[in-house]
């Protein structure tokens, strides 16, 4: 697909990883809708540096796990823009719970996880789904977790989350094709998020030492990925994993 003057909705732009992915997609001269729930002020600055490199961008507040605060915000993208070609799935949350500790993993913290992170973008797709069907052509990218392909990440409720992200990349591109092609990139340790910073220093370190390049991934590595799925005309149903070598899949 051809990217200049296509529309592209972030969510969790506001985030390490979700600014990267905004400016890489800014650079190949997309519009971008970053989606926000707190950082009002954040949001809109980083809107102005992605409008400064050329493509029009705006800042959307939204709770990504309401249907309808998400319908409002499609809605709003929609007044602003007039269409939507991407929607890139970034909004995540994570807490470290050591696996053993099934008394400390509570059903709050449990269904808080899997709703920010599997529900909400399920939630986002069947918003954007049908705008992208009446244009015919769309794209979607997941960020997922290695957690999702191996027993791994900062707990059992995040490890599940992200496989049933996994699974539903590959159950939406069944389900959306032919017009709108959906993928997902699966990092491990990202350097310079804030969830990374949520984990404990022996974690990380376990997490450096496990990898074969034995360093955290690139934010930019996976950022460039996502445009590689957006731009694709023939990958559909792909979860590629970015991790410096831990989980081979």
């Amino acid at each position: 697909m051809e990217l200049k003057d296509t529309v592209a909705v972030v969510t969790g732009a506001t985030g390490g990883l979700g600014q990267r992915i905004c400016r890489a997609l800014a650079v190949q001269g997309v519009h971008i809708a970053g989606v926000y729930q707190q950082s009002a002020e954040s949001a809109k600055a980083l809107a102005a540096e992605w409008s400064a490199l050329g493509p029009r961008s705006a800042a959307f507040q939204a709770d990504v796990t309401d249907p309808a605060s998400v319908q409002q915000m499609v809605e709003r993208v929609l007044g602003a823009f007039g269409r939507i070609d991407i929607l890139v799935n970034n909004a995540a949350y994570n807490q470290l719970v050591p696996f053993r500790d099934l008394d400390g993993l509570t059903l709050e913290l449990w269904e808080r996880i899997q709703r920010i992170n599997s529900t909400a973008p399920f939630l986002c797709v069947k918003a954007v789904a049908p705008v992208m069907q009446r244009q015919k052509r769309g794209r979607i990218v997941n960020v997922t977790s290695v957690a999702g392909l191996a027993p791994s990440g900062s707990s059992i409720a995040y490890a599940v989350s992200k496989a049933a992200l996994t699974h539903l990349t590959r159950c939406l591109a069944v389900a959306l094709g032919p017009e709108i092609a959906v993928n997902a990139v699966a990092p491990g340790l990202l350097r310079g998020t804030k969830m990374t910073a949520r984990l404990s220093p022996d974690f990380v370190e376990r997490g450096l030492k496990q990898s074969a390049l034995q360093k955290m991934v690139d934010l930019d590595d996976v950022a460039d990925q996502v445009v590689t799925f957006c731009r694709s005309d023939s990958t559909t149903g792909q979860v590629l994993v970015i991790d410096s070598g831990r989980v081979y899949h």
